[in-house]
């Protein structure tokens, strides 16, 4: 299986039909992934902006509200990995397109949950569904577009992601503070519907595929392989560690701005997520980082970012404390494209499984910061989430120059001559 999952011609880099900026079908293929990118991250983070007002409507804490955002996250970290094996059989596109499909239908159902629990079930099954489409698009994207645009193709998907996350929020906000949050679930599932048909129409069909069979023992064999390389690790660990900074903040920070001292409307703290226009222009030049500071050098330079923008948001002030999401956005945007595509380019086989395991890790983190974030905040107020960031922040640190360390050594190792025996 480990051959089969990627053909010799996806592998070669001198394959004339790849897609390729300003190349037919790049432009077609951008605005699809931008699109799933859009819907992708709307329907996932649906209910983030909104929860105070499901708190009020059901009654709930910070904590019990938080998990319609992490029962999402953690639906599709769990259910990734099997998605995409799934995709392997039977194609990148089709799996993508059938991710979309269900998780609209679930979203058009969100509005109506007639409890917290039930709120939750659902927001579940839908995280579940949209678990087929981030690691498929990794590998289509692995598969079709030429390895030196890879950085920028990734970054494109990732900035529909930052879109998405953006226009959802924003929407739901306004329209949850004249007609409340239900019909703002309403007006997103039909912002995905309209997204998924976009995709539909515009996804070039893929030229680099080869279907593989099912095989459960091939499976764990290449999920083993990826999970012993001593970078892949890395790169999981610090994607994860990202999602969980960035997984606090915005799901605490609507909590923060309707209370005293500044009391914001609920339309108000949803227009808080125009921020993500930042990490629109972050995550699209990342391969431009990249390219002047190398891979470490991008995620040092995403690490102080987002360790500043931490700091800088303890302030009381609303503008320190935007001016603290922006850095925060930004730094979370590009560091998530540098590693993201660093796991397309470090894995030569099994690069679906690779990608999955990284949305694993990924979402995992944004589970994990949605909910320890509401319970810090919940223990020790807004400093309590920045506590937990810095934390993440510093664990990224760690891992980044153990990274540079061990490239170091083995170069040394490599320069210094053989030993001569007699």
């Amino acid at each position: 299986m480990l051959d089969a999952v990627v053909p010799s011609s996806a592998a070669s880099p001198t394959v004339p039909d790849r897609l390729t900026p300003g190349g037919p079908g790049y432009r077609r293929m951008s605005f699809a992934l931008f699109a799933a990118g859009i819907a992708t991250f709307a329907l996932l983070y649906s209910t983030q902006a909104l929860l105070p007002a499901v708190s009020a409507s059901f009654g709930a804490t910070a904590g019990q509200a938080s998990w319609t955002v992490s029962a999402a996250t953690g639906a599709l970290a769990l259910c990734v990995l099997p998605l995409s094996a799934l995709s392997e059989r039977f194609g990148r596109r089709q799996m993508m397109t059938a991710s979309l499909a269900v998780a609209v239908v679930i979203g058009m159902l969100v509005p109506f949950a007639p409890s917290i629990g039930w709120l939750i079930a659902l927001r579940a099954v839908q995280g579940a569904a949209l678990a087929g489409l981030p690691a498929s698009a990794m590998a289509y994207l692995a598969e079709e577009v030429r390895p030196k645009a890879l950085v920028a193709a990734i970054g494109l998907f990732v900035a529909g992601n930052s879109i998405g996350g953006m226009s959802g929020r924003i929407l739901a906000g306004w329209v949850a503070q004249l007609w409340g949050w239900r019909v703002a679930l309403g007006a997103i599932g039909l912002l995905a519907v309209a997204c998924a048909v976009v995709f539909h129409l515009l996804i070039p069909r893929a030229r680099h595929f080869s279907p593989a069979s099912l095989n459960p023992k091939a499976l764990a064999r290449t999920v083993t392989g990826h999970l012993s390389d001593p970078l892949l690790r890395r790169l999981y660990a610090i994607g994860a560690l990202f999602m969980t900074v960035f997984g606090a903040v915005y799901t605490v920070i609507g909590y923060r701005l309707v209370d005293e001292p500044f009391g914001l409307p609920q339309g108000v703290v949803g227009s808080i997520f125009l921020v993500y226009l930042v990490g629109t222009v972050s995550s699209a030049a990342a391969g431009r980082l990249v390219a002047r500071l190398g891979r470490r050098g991008a995620l040092y330079l995403a690490v102080s970012t987002t360790a500043a923008g931490l700091l800088l948001s303890l302030a009381d002030q609303l503008a320190a404390i935007l001016a603290g999401l922006v850095l925060i956005t930004a730094g979370f945007f590009a560091g998530h494209a540098v590693a993201s595509s660093s796991v397309s380019r470090t894995a030569t086989t099994g690069r679906a499984q690779a990608s999955a395991l990284y949305q694993s890790a990924y979402y995992l983190g944004s589970s994990a910061g949605g909910t320890l974030g509401a319970v810090a905040f919940h223990t020790g107020g807004w400093a309590g989430t920045v506590a937990l960031g810095v934390l993440a922040v510093l664990g990224v640190l760690s891992i980044t120059l153990f990274g540079s360390r061990a490239a170091r050594t083995e170069r040394l190792r490599a320069a210094s001559p053989a030993p001569v025996h007699n």
